[in-house]
């Protein structure tokens, strides 16, 4: 996704005053060095593959880089005027994360 602060945003806007916003994306550390295990490889190497070259594709302006990390993705989302965000679960593969406004 080339401009993810944009659809974090539209989601603001379109979310009801109590609603959540729910996301699912591969397990990843904050730091590359978190990610030096066997699925952290596979998923860099999809990701390079893919979602970066995607998002330049249609010019992304915020372009997250191989992996995001919670961090990252808790920044996207305030960027966007988010006020909650948490780590709601985890497993070796995904993260699923909460965003409320």
């Amino acid at each position: 996704m080339g401009r993810p602060v944009d659809a974090a945003a539209h989601a603001a806007r379109t979310l009801a005053k109590d609603g959540t916003v729910m996301l699912v994306e591969p397990y990843a550390g904050d730091r590359v060095e978190d990610n030096l295990n066997p699925i952290g490889r596979l998923y860099y190497a999809a990701s390079s593959t893919i979602c970066c070259a995607h998002a330049i594709s249609e010019n992304g302006t915020h372009v997250l880089g191989a992996q995001a990390g919670v961090q990252q993705l808790r920044g996207v989302f305030e960027k966007a005027g988010f006020k909650k965000f948490r780590a709601a679960a985890q497993t070796p593969f995904n993260l699923i994360l909460e965003a409320r406004l």
